[in-house]
């Protein structure tokens, strides 16, 4: 008996490990491979063998490719395990109209740039928000609840 004992606390301390978990999102090692870039030079065909295809496209004058570099891992004991922020690096790559690179900007999560938001709200019409909010909340019901039968 004292053997199995032995042989269960064994098999669960080896599922342990010390190693963090660390969750990876976006393109990996994006700051190294952001200087193998070159402004004027390199293409849209370079950016795509090196990186992939982009997090995010814009379209304004010119195409703005954006890759985006996340790590998240596990928190101390202390912190109840809550998920910090290891990494988080932008690379935003404007190119012309030809597919070759006009300018690049990266990012890390020390020289990020803080976003104030305006504290402001617009008003809305009420009516229109209450006439809504009911309409979709009777054929939520309907769907729910199709034949009326369903206790409350």
């Amino acid at each position: 008996m004292i053997k199995f004992i032995i042989i269960i606390i064994f098999l669960f301390f080896s599922s342990c490990t010390l190693n963090k978990v660390q969750k990876h999102h976006g393109v990996q090692f994006l700051e190294k491979k952001n200087k193998l870039l070159i402004v004027n030079e390199s293409n849209k065909n370079d950016i795509i063998k090196l990186l992939g295809m982009p997090s995010t496209k814009s379209k304004f004058d010119n195409d703005v490719w954006i890759y985006i570099e996340r790590e998240v891992t596990r928190g101390k004991l202390l912190n109840l395990g809550k998920n910090i922020l290891v990494k988080n690096d932008i690379l935003i790559i404007e190119l012309d109209n030809k597919g070759i690179i006009l300018t690049k900007k990266f990012s890390n999560i020390e020289n990020m740039e803080q976003i104030n938001f305006s504290d402001n709200t617009t008003q809305s019409d009420r009516k229109k928000a209450d006439f809504i909010y009911s309409f979709l909340s009777s054929l939520r019901q309907k769907i729910n609840d199709p034949l009326g039968k369903r206790k409350k």
